[in-house]
């Protein structure tokens, strides 16, 4: 499954026109929808979808979906206006292709976080608060910015004690917490 879950979208390159405008309905309306984007960025691996989903713009969009006079897909990015933004609008601003130009700078579960102080940071940082800006003040974009700093570094300390809670029961003899022979509802039969 984690195989085939990779090898799905990362086999065949990125830069793919069918990647988002779907090879049977070459429809940049259709490509417009976050829904095109949850075709490799959801599950296990890459939750971004239902962060997306479940988020107040997320939210948003799920509620007004449907209505031209809130989403007209037709519209060109540059042109949009929707009600709140969909993966596109964000990502590929005013209609770019380059969707990782505009992508922030966390990785997989936060593991790593963004501000290390690099120029390279700085930069993905500012551009990152810049699109916030089309709607929020730069007030607001960072400290949501930062909000997600502070997140991601609660994450990775409570993902780290983890490792160490399973490395320990592992070092004490401990990896497997019921052993069939023990559970309750074990008949002795495999």
């Amino acid at each position: 499954g984690d195989t085939a879950g990779c090898t799905f979208c990362h086999t065949s390159p990125e830069e793919r026109c069918s990647t988002c405008h779907q090879r049977h309905q070459f429809n940049p309306a259709v490509a417009r929808k976050s829904e095109q984007c949850k075709t490799c960025h959801w599950g296990k691996d890459h939750r971004d979808w239902e962060a997306y989903d479940i988020s107040i713009h997320g939210t948003v969009y799920q509620v007004n979906k449907w209505d031209p006079t809130q989403f007209d897909m037709s519209k060109k990015l540059a042109d949009a206006d929707y009600v709140g933004p969909t993966c596109q609008y964000c990502h590929m601003r005013g209609g770019h292709h380059n969707v990782q130009r505009l992508s922030t700078v966390y990785t997989s579960m936060g593991m790593s976080n963004a501000d290390r102080g690099a120029p390279l940071w700085k930069e993905k940082r500012d551009t990152w608060v810049s699109v916030c800006g089309d709607c929020h003040s730069p007030r607001f974009a960072r400290e949501n910015l930062q909000a997600m700093d502070e997140a991601c570094k609660d994450a990775g300390l409570k993902y780290t004690e983890t490792f160490k809670v399973a490395e320990n029961l592992m070092l004490d003899g401990m990896g497997e917490p019921m052993p069939k022979d023990l559970a309750p509802d074990w008949s002795g039969q495999h």
